[in-house]
């Protein structure tokens, strides 16, 4: 389709305000007249043919609804603020896919970062400290292959996925359960301008000033999934909404990965029943590097057995000083994928520690 008008594009608003009128619906309201225009100068009678609730159907031209149209009109209007739209060439392939696939899109930072190829990583708000430093170097090295990392800006391992992402100057993209306008939680405001100073991406399908509302979160994961080729879970309880949005990365044919732990951890629950029902069991990041390897957006790592501890190459540059991973890569000769991916399986060896923009040997 060409650019809307602004007309099309303000009722298309007005309809996004609605209540009970989520993504089906919308849909169904297109199909049937066309364009939202047409939609809002229909009858009631033609809303009620159609299956919609009278609670959609009667605030469409009031005050209140035409003001959170402009108001999203006049967000617009700021530098670096977007709207894509499902029938549009700049909405995201993958997740224009799905069925339910969000009618708008409201997206603060780069939109081009949705097009690229994602990997979501999600777990526990309440994950224990190795659980942290687990997402935080798989993201690092995913990231610095190449790939966009994708959460829920929400405490625990989304957390530690968007800050390991931005630790490599890489692309990360954070799916919110409320409006842009209402960041939530609170603490992660800071983290949320980082990702945006660092090129990355706020997205939600909610109106701006969406408050918090438990619904939303589950709903919001069919986003962060349809988004990514495939899904990383780390820690999670068997009832985590980590799981829901594993469960929906399957049914949207995406892969899902799961990090196991240790029988004793409650937090480990969770990625074993994902193991049990088919997902993959991850313990290195060339395990999930294996199965994506087509979409890389950097050269393949080359074919290797990982060194013995003693004798492992990058150990050695590490004793002598310490390195950024631009710096190991050039003194190796690998490529910048390997030597991230062989950083993160030393880090989780507790043999390396990232200090400072830099690695170092870690002794004992």
């Amino acid at each position: 389709m060409t650019a809307l008008s602004p007309a099309e594009l303000e009722a298309r608003l007005r309809l996004h305000h609605l209540p009970e009128l989520g993504a089906a619906r919308f849909r169904r309201l297109m199909d049937a007249f066309g364009s939202a225009s047409a939609a809002l100068s229909a009858p009631a009678s033609a809303w009620r043919a159609l299956g919609l609730p009278a609670c959609s159907a009667e605030p469409r031209r009031s005050p209140e609804i035409r003001e959170a149209a402009a108001r999203a009109l006049a967000w617009l209007e700021s530098p670096g603020h977007h709207l894509l739209c499902w029938d549009h060439p700049s909405y995201p392939a993958l997740l224009a896919e799905l069925n339910n696939a969000p009618p708008l899109l409201y997206v603060a930072g780069e939109p081009a970062l949705l097009e690229r190829p994602q990997l979501a990583l999600v777990g526990s708000r309440r994950a224990s400290a190795p659980g942290l430093d687990t997402a935080r170097a798989f993201a690092r090295s995913l990231a610095g292959g190449g790939f966009v990392i994708t959460s829920g800006l929400a405490l625990g391992i989304d957390g530690a996925a968007h800050r390991g992402a931005l630790d490599v100057s890489g692309a990360t993209v954070a799916v919110l359960g409320t409006g842009l306008q209402r960041l939530y939680p609170n603490r992660h405001r800071g983290l949320a301008r980082e990702i945006l100073d660092a090129g990355g991406a706020l997205v939600s399908e909610l109106p701006l000033d969406c408050p918090p509302q438990p619904g939303n979160f589950p709903r919001r994961n069919r986003i962060i999934s349809g988004l990514s080729l495939g899904v990383l879970v780390v820690e999670a309880s068997p009832s985590s909404g980590s799981l829901i949005t594993a469960r929906l990365a399957a049914e949207q044919g995406r892969e899902v990965y799961a990090i196991p732990g240790s029988i004793h951890h409650p937090g480990a629950r969770g990625c074993h029943q994902l193991i049990r029902e088919g997902a993959a069991l991850v313990e290195r990041v060339e395990d999930i590097l294996d199965t994506l390897r087509g979409w890389q957006a950097l050269p393949p790592a080359e074919e290797h057995s990982s060194p013995a501890a003693e004798a492992h190459p990058l150990l050695a540059l590490l004793r002598a000083a310490p390195h950024t991973s631009e710096g190991l890569a050039a003194a190796s000769g690998w490529a910048l994928p390997r030597v991230l991916a062989e950083l993160t399986d030393l880090e989780l060896q507790g043999r390396v520690a990232r200090e400072a923009g830099g690695w170092v040997h870690r002794v004992g």
